[in-house]
């Protein structure tokens, strides 16, 4: 599928695994399931140790019932928001296709924000006319506090026929307490899963046929009923000439998975199984071709299924016997064998792995066995296809775990430099943005579109609450005529731009192309925040009627979208809060607003809304409006050019008498000299008045001088009014 593909997701991950062909029938705990589904339980959290047979069960219980069922294979890599909340959904879409439609561009559009995610997403499970099952399964893999806290909320709203079953070798960082007393909850322990003797039978294979009843019971009481002690002890069994000596030896805990694997199963293979087993270890997964090409022979396919016959811990993960992997305890200890015999091949069977992903156009499988092969550069190379879906698919954390694992080799290559800037700008790390973009410039070759990094340079600029030099950029770019040619998301910053620095016609040029650019990319994030800035366009210039039909096309779009939750929609909550009629609406909506701007990245947004909605609240006579108003002026004091923000906050103060500063008219008081136009132009810039008089070989008294006519002249008291002020003339 494509948009399998598109962000590598392994198809094996989104369906749960084969079935054993011994399969064990296990009535109690069936009914334990069974009982918890029916009764529309929340939560079925399966806890235990490794090998005690949770999947297993699970998936042959589920199997077995009418049920609707979703399955997520979580790996360790899931614990990026972005690329847990994408995996989840798509596991639900293997059942109900139509919500990866319509909550994929939602996790990607907010940057996976579980606040927006979870809501749309149990919006979408509560139109489910029948009982849902989504079963989580290695869920102890997750470390991420944000994706707890999602997966908890989504546990707490999940509609009435929907059950999650968490599969997990230790409890989450629930509040499992609550869930405990309203009786949200069914918990299936070690204790639960421990096989009785009359169970053990099937997990002891064709040794159980041999064995009578009070060994088999012996081997239980040894194993405390452990499913894979079980399995290995019948996989001992099969080969020992004397089973009661060994079964006078066998302790069945953890140090017999060491014992057995290293003196008992690998001492017990011919030789060319045993090497194909230590060289594909360093696989996840497995099928014919990648065994063949990591172990330089022919004749994968049909090993890994007489070896999974063989074995129940190779496990099979496709109905179709294509893919395979090794149960974690074999894999872990197959692993130590083979760094102990053979160390000086890792890199290499890494290095074959790599090349076959690669050929499948798996990239990220690529780049994790480039890395592990000690082929930096080779992995870097791959991040120029790869980096840039992992930052457009919301999947930072991901993004900056692989960039830090290319140590110094990332600093050679532009791509992987201008992805790093990428990350400290969401991080909101601006400074360290901006070195990695200097590097990036130092380090491409000649012809190097520098386009790609406006996007970057401008968001920035922003951020810094430097609107001259973000304008710089917007206007460099519309010159070009290449506005057309890049995506959205750089449209939609020059737009913003252009709106933040008063230029509404200019904005509104550039905000068209972007909004229909965003509809054919589907890129709804990127529509929504072209929306926002037009609506703050129209509230700039337009009527009031007109800002408030703005500010309501913004939010009722967004609810279609699903992205009703977006922190970025504050501005419009603003807006509509500031032009309605109806006092309690617009109190709810200012305080909305406010809540939703401490959330947005940088100063800018943030000063205006806290301005409009300071205005609001005043206005209203809610006394929470003037520390609003103070806060904004401390937001922009610290910007060397707000634009409109910084406008807008002067006259909100100066109307409620928070300032004394006069307000300045839209019109010259005097023409500026040439002298004065000289000084004019440096003010937008971070030039002291002593770096302009040198600049201009003046004295510091002579630009101070100009500078005090320069406000005079444009009726405004200070550096930054006179900016815009400028601006709003068409003197900048």
């Amino acid at each position: 599928m494509k948009h399998e593909r598109e962000i590598g997701l392994a198809a094996t991950k989104l369906r749960p695994p084969v079935l054993p062909d011994r399969l064990v029938s296990r009535p109690r705990l069936d009914q334990i399931l069974d009982t918890a589904i029916d009764n529309n339980v929340r939560l079925v959290l399966a806890s235990a140790a490794a090998g005690s047979g949770k999947t297993t069960f699970l998936a042959a219980r589920l199997a077995e019932r009418p049920d609707a069922v979703s399955w997520l294979q979580v790996e360790a890599s899931d614990s990026d928001p972005g690329r847990f909340w994408l995996y989840l959904i798509e596991s639900i879409g293997q059942v109900h296709p139509r919500i990866v439609a319509e909550v994929k561009p939602i996790v990607v559009g907010s940057n996976a924000d579980e606040l927006v995610v979870v809501p749309e997403l149990i919006n979408k499970l509560s139109q489910l006319g029948e009982t849902f099952v989504v079963v989580i399964d290695d869920y102890h893999l997750i470390e991420s506090a944000a994706v707890h806290r999602g997966v908890e909320r989504l546990i707490e709203l999940c509609p009435e026929q929907v059950s999650i079953v968490l599969s997990t070798r230790f409890d989450p960082p629930f509040r499992l307490g609550r869930l405990r007393v309203r009786n949200q909850m069914v918990e299936i322990r070690g204790a639960d899963l421990r096989f009785e003797p009359g169970e053990a039978g099937g997990l002891l294979g064709r040794a159980a046929q041999t064995l009578d009843s009070g060994q088999v019971a012996k081997i239980c009481g040894r194993t405390e009923g452990w499913a894979a002690g079980l399995v290995l002890a019948g996989l001992s069994l099969e080969q020992v000439e004397d089973q009661g000596e060994f079964l006078d030896a066998f302790h069945g805990d953890d140090q017999l998975v060491v014992d057995y694997l290293s003196d008992e199963f690998l001492g017990g293979i011919n030789d060319d199984d045993r090497r194909i087993l230590l060289e594909t270890s360093i696989l996840d997964q497995m099928n014919g071709a990648l065994v063949d090409q990591v172990t330089g022979s022919t004749g994968g396919a049909p090993w890994l299924r007489r070896t999974a016959k063989a074995n129940q811990l190779l496990l099979g993960l496709d109905s179709t016997g294509t893919w395979f992997r090794y149960h974690h305890l074999l894999r872990d200890l197959l692993r130590v064998e083979a760094h102990q015999e053979f160390p000086e091949l890792i890199p290499e069977l890494h290095a074959r792995a790599a090349e076959w992903f690669e050929s499948q156009k798996d990239f990220g499988q690529a780049i994790e066995h480039r890395l592990a092969a000690d082929q930096r550069d080779e992995a870097a190379r791959l991040m120029l296809v790869y980096g840039p879906g992992l930052l457009s698919n919301g999947q930072i954390e991901t993004l900056w775990r692989l960039l830090e694992r290319l140590g110094d080799v990332a600093r050679k290559y532009g791509w992987c430099t201008l992805l790093y800037g990428w990350c400290e700008y969401i991080a909101g790390n601006y400074s360290l943005a901006e070195e990695w973009l200097d590097t990036t410039l130092a380090v491409v070759s000649d012809g190097f579109d520098e386009d790609v990094t406006a996007g970057l340079r401008m968001n920035i600029a922003l951020g810094r609450g430097n609107v001259a030099e973000a304008l710089e950029i917007a206007r460099r770019l519309t010159a070009s005529g290449r506005l057309v040619s890049h995506t959205s998301d750089i449209a939609t910053v020059a737009g913003g731009v252009y709106t933040l620095a008063g230029l509404t016609d200019e904005a509104r040029v550039t905000l068209t192309i972007s909004i229909e650019k965003a509809v054919d990319e589907e890129a709804r994030a990127s529509q929504i925040l072209a929306l926002i800035y037009l609506a703050i366009a129209t509230f700039e210039d337009g009527t009031k009627a007109d800002a408030q039909e703005a500010a309501t096309l913004v939010l009722d779009t967004a609810q279609d979208v699903g992205l009703g939750s977006y922190y970025r929609l504050a501005p419009a909550f603003a807006i509509r809060a500031r032009t309605d009629s109806d006092p309690d609406r617009a109190h709810a909506d200012a305080l909305h607003a406010v809540d939703l701007a401490r959330r947005s990245p940088g100063d800018l947004i943030l000063a205006h809304v806290l301005t409009m909605c300071a205005d609001t609240l005043i206005d209203l006579g809610d006394a929470a409006g003037e520390p609003l108003l103070v806060e904004a002026r401390s937001v922009v004091d610290r910007c060397s050019d707000p634009g409109i923000v910084g406008r807008y906050l002067v006259r909100t103060e100066s109307r409620h008498h928070v300032a004394v500063d006069d307000v300045r008219a839209d019109v010259l008081v005097e023409q500026l000299t040439e002298r004065e136009m000289a000084v004019l132009r440096y003010l937008p810039t971070p030039m002291s008045q002593r770096d302009i008089a040198a600049e201009l070989y003046v004295s510091l008294n002579t630009v101070k001088t100009h500078c005090g006519a320069i406000y005079r002249k444009l009726a405004v008291s200070d550096r930054k009014s006179a900016v815009q002020a400028a601006r709003d003339l068409n003197l900048l």
